[in-house]
């Protein structure tokens, strides 16, 4: 299995790296983990929801361009579907089960992601209405793919 974590900016706190480095060690007996990071549009602190969309617009085609059309693509998003850890890894099992070998994860940039990477998205996923820092959902959600391997295969990780 081949799972994908493409993320807008570049991680520079060593807390965070390292917390994910663990997981990807962790989670190395299971799939090939890779974290791919596009760089982030610099806009300015005040500007008009049309430069927001331009700003979206250009991180989303750098996103894209890290895509292929067989992965199975999940994008993070506020208004998306919320689930138990339980259901993220039946649906992690099943996927696998039907033939689906290579999962992407999308993390956008501040201002959320654009039409067209939520266009491509096969699933869009939420973890709860609070905003969470970008470089803390990294850590979140490799764990979270961390958790539904281990409830997968019977662990007692999963307390």
């Amino acid at each position: 299995m081949n799972i994908k974590i493409v993320c807008v900016g570049k991680l520079k706190e060593k807390y965070f790296k390292d917390a994910i480095a663990e997981y990807q060690k962790r989670l190395s007996r299971f799939a090939k983990v890779r974290l791919i990071e596009v760089p982030d549009e610099k806009a300015p602190e005040k500007f008009s929801a049309a430069e927001q969309e331009n700003v979206k617009k250009i991180e989303g085609q750098r996103i894209l361009s890290k895509i292929k059309d067989k992965e199975y693509v999940f994008v993070t998003a506020i208004n998306g579907k919320q689930r138990t850890s339980e259901e993220f890894a039946h649906e992690i099992k099943d996927l696998t089960t039907y033939g689906h070998s290579d999962l992407t994860f999308i993390i956008g940039g501040s201002l959320g992601t654009s039409s067209e990477v939520d266009k491509r998205a096969d699933d869009l996923m939420s973890f709860g209405k609070m905003t969470l820092p970008h470089q803390l959902m990294r850590v979140v959600l490799i764990e979270q793919i961390y958790r539904g391997f281990m409830i997968n295969s019977g662990s007692p990780y999963h307390k």
